[in-house]
């Protein structure tokens, strides 16, 4: 959105302020009134609908714009945790899971685990939960407030921990390793049918299962008849989307999709 936005900018005379709350603060700002555009990298909670419904907010346009890969990194030295099935990753971040990576595979170091995760207003974490938490066991939770474990709704803090512990592990989107570079090692995800790695190209294919997850926007119909600056940077996003989605490191949806998403649009277009 911070590209979007910049580049919007230079096309339009509107100046459009990007802040950062994680997919359920965005959402609370959202049905406030407070904020015109609410990014999101889950779909709206039906509990979300109706606390925006009873703001008289009951004309929400989700439109999703891009494609990203979940990615679970450990640090560059790690020379065993090559690839994790959903399961080792449901023991890994559950409540109560493993403390050391030997629990995960005996012939894994005797080493206490540094976990590295989103806070709970980010969309990445409800995803991971649906993913490899409570897919996998409907009655568990994600672990939490424990002495080796650091949340954050700011992935720098997230990479710059998992680049400092020899034995840590995190997760976050796909674009934010790309940023670390060589910094971190991603790890391969056998969601059922092998091992694969993150990657565009996987994401793409819908080969990176169950972490390949889509990303939003959320506006109104309102906003779009009545205001053309909301239009604007609506259809900008998605009239740009492939080239700058790819240039910070999301996939671009295919061109039946971004056609289905261009068509919530252009109804308003004068």
């Amino acid at each position: 959105s911070e590209a979007v936005a910049e580049e919007f900018s230079k096309v339009a005379d509107t100046r459009v302020n990007v802040a950062f709350s994680g997919t359920g603060g965005g959402f609370e700002k959202f049905c406030r009134g407070d904020i015109q555009i609410s990014d999101a990298s889950r779909p709206i909670k039906d509990n979300e609908v109706q606390a925006c419904a009873g703001g008289g907010i009951d004309d929400i346009v989700e439109l999703q714009v891009a494609i990203d890969a979940l990615t679970v990194m450990v640090h560059p030295s790690n020379d065993f945790a090559d690839c994790l099935t959903i399961q080792q990753l449901h023991d890994l971040f559950r409540a109560g899971g493993a403390t050391k990576w030997s629990d995960i595979d005996p012939s894994w170091p005797d080493e206490e685990i540094k976990f590295f995760f989103p806070g709970t207003d980010s969309g990445t974490f409800d995803y991971f939960v649906e993913a490899a938490i409570t897919g996998v066991d409907e009655t568990a939770t994600h672990r939490g407030g424990g002495r080796n474990e650091t949340a954050s709704e700011d992935d720098n803090v997230l990479a710059a921990g998992i680049e400092q512990e020899k034995y840590a592990i995190g997760y976050f989107g796909f674009a934010y390793f790309q940023e670390a570079g060589q910094k971190l090692k991603a790890v391969s995800i056998d969601g059922g049918g092998g091992c694969v790695q993150p990657s565009l190209e996987t994401a793409l294919s819908g080969s990176y299962t169950p972490l390949s997850r889509p990303l939003f926007i959320y506006t109104r119909e309102s906003f779009l008849s009545d205001r053309p600056e909301v239009l604007g940077l609506s259809y900008f996003y998605l009239d740009s989307s492939t080239a700058l989605v790819q240039d910070v490191g999301y996939v671009p949806m295919p061109e039946d999709l971004l056609q289905d998403q261009m068509a919530k649009v252009e109804p308003f277009l004068p």
